[in-house]
């Protein structure tokens, strides 16, 4: 799994979860909120994310995150760090 494949996780779930959002481009450099997230879609976003992705991010981590793109570095990290516990990378 690399980075463009969590970006499509990640606004798979933000279409999901806003759906103005549908079939428009969205831009990883904007916050979810500039495209219209509440903070309850956002923890319903990360959530799913994290689900799907089978990766936990400490809250902390996430409550630094200006945009998508800090969003989705983060949790590629956590993708890779588990992958390379796993032995798999």
């Amino acid at each position: 799994m690399d980075r463009q494949d969590v970006l499509e996780v990640v606004k798979r779930h933000l279409v999901d979860t806003i759906e103005e959002l549908e079939g428009v481009e969205i831009d990883p450099a904007k916050s979810m909120k500039d495209l219209g997230a509440n903070s309850l879609d956002i923890v319903e976003v990360v959530s799913c994310s994290m689900r799907e992705l089978k990766v936990k991010v400490p809250r902390a981590e996430l409550n630094s995150l200006e945009n998508i793109n800090q969003l989705v570095e983060l949790l590629f990290k956590s993708v890779e760090e588990k992958q390379q516990a796993k032995g798999t990378a």
